[in-house]
């Protein structure tokens, strides 16, 4: 039997990419061993691959606000789920558990976050993440201040809400074309990396 085709659309060639889509791919396929479907599936369409990663990188490689890397992947596995995003739940969980050093936590996180082996305000961040995530027209400011009593602020929030609406994007345009998620994804952060 043959794997699932990794998307609905088009995939095209590395080769046949624009320089900078190209440079970015193979960076990352040096850190990570492997492109990420996600890099090729969404190169479909290059300046919407260019506007995409640019608010990615935006939400998930900023150096200030409180939360971790692993409480920003916490959301993005919480609200994929809930999306029921086949694609982001493996390839973020897997980010999820080498960020957080725990091979059970992404599973935890995806199946029930409020019974997920996580801190409290993780747990605070993450019933915010799903109430932005299922119902924002029901927002209001208790649900901000129950963040606040963690220790959260405005801008913590915000990164909390825009991760979820970016992510709302992402799982709803994975959906659309199929993306299939990297075998690499299921056992990352579940059994040691073979050293080179």
């Amino acid at each position: 039997m043959n794997p699932p085709a990794m998307s609905r659309y088009p995939v095209p060639e590395l080769k046949n990419l624009p320089a900078d889509l190209q440079q970015r791919i193979l960076q990352v396929q040096e850190k990570a061993g492997f492109v990420p479907n996600v890099f090729l599936a969404l190169a479909h369409r290059p300046a919407e691959w260019r506007a995409f990663m640019a608010y990615h990188d935006a939400l998930l490689l900023k150096e200030t606000g409180s939360l971790t890397k692993g409480e920003r992947e916490m959301i993005i596995v919480a609200t994929s789920a809930a999306n029921q995003c086949l694609y982001c739940v493996v390839a973020h969980g897997a980010i999820l558990r080498v960020y957080e050093k725990n091979p059970l936590v992404a599973d935890q996180v995806a199946v029930n976050p409020m019974k997920a082996d996580i801190t409290p305000r993780q747990r605070a961040m993450l019933a915010f993440a799903l109430k932005v995530c299922n119902h924002s027209a029901a927002l209001e400011d208790a649900d901000f201040d129950a963040l606040r009593q963690h220790g959260l602020d405005e801008e913590d929030i915000w990164d909390i809400g825009a991760i979820t609406a970016f992510f709302g994007l992402s799982n709803r345009m994975a959906n659309l074309s199929g993306m299939r998620p990297n075998a690499e994804f299921y056992l990352m952060g579940r059994v040691p990396r073979a050293k080179a």
